[in-house]
């Protein structure tokens, strides 16, 4: 991913608390040169010092026998985007776009049973244990898991590069960074409205 310098987010606790936000993901493999893509729910583990991200794919797509084959498997985290118009500076400029974006390269392999089964709690727990009736693994019927456990493959990236990039107007002075963030608020697209408190935390951070 191309990154200006002044976008780069190396900072690794900032990368971890993006991931574990925005944990829809697009996993990327190439068959015969051709990428293929899969959109999916990720987790982000850490064990020991290394990073993993695990998920999970119907066994009905193939991508899932490229995991381990592949040299290089892609992983891409997206947050809130949006549109900023250069109406909103004070001085002539070109109108452009500010987003967020993780991408994670890394060794694919397939998880066993039991890593699965540990991974889908995980995963149950993370979405379901703050509703009034929260659908957990150890609440679900043996052969109601047995029978979904047949029809998914369990997949494990080991990361072993990080790029990141928050393109948040970093470059514009004050007043129009200010403006940025007042206008976005007034645009009806929810997108815009979440960068705009993206802007405005940052802000709040540096002063």
């Amino acid at each position: 991913m191309f990154i200006p310098k002044l976008y780069k987010v190396t900072d690794v606790d900032e990368i971890w608390d993006f991931v574990q936000n925005n944990s829809f993901a697009t996993i990327v493999t190439t068959v015969q040169e051709k990428p293929i893509a899969t959109h999916l729910p990720l987790t982000l583990i850490k064990e020991g010092e290394n990073y993993f991200v695990k998920g999970h794919l119907a066994y009905g797509n193939p991508q899932w026998k490229t995991i381990e084959a592949c040299e290089n498997v892609l992983v891409m985290f997206q947050g809130p985007h949006s549109y900023i118009s250069s109406s909103w500076y004070s001085h002539e400029n070109a109108p452009t776009w500010n987003y967020q974006s993780v991408h994670m390269y890394g060794k694919g392999s397939l998880l066993e049973k039991e890593e699965l089964i540990e991974d889908l709690t995980r995963l149950l727990e993370k979405y379901e244990q703050h509703r009034e009736n929260p659908i957990l693994w150890d609440k679900l019927s043996p052969q109601f898991l047995e029978s979904q456990l047949k029809g998914i493959v369990g997949i494990k990236i080991k990361i072993e590069d990080i790029q990141a990039a928050y393109k948040l107007s970093q470059n514009r002075n004050e007043a129009d960074y200010l403006s940025i963030i007042e206008n976005l608020q007034k645009e009806e697209d929810p997108n815009s409205k979440q960068m705009a408190d993206v802007m405005k935390k940052r802000l709040e951070i540096f002063e």
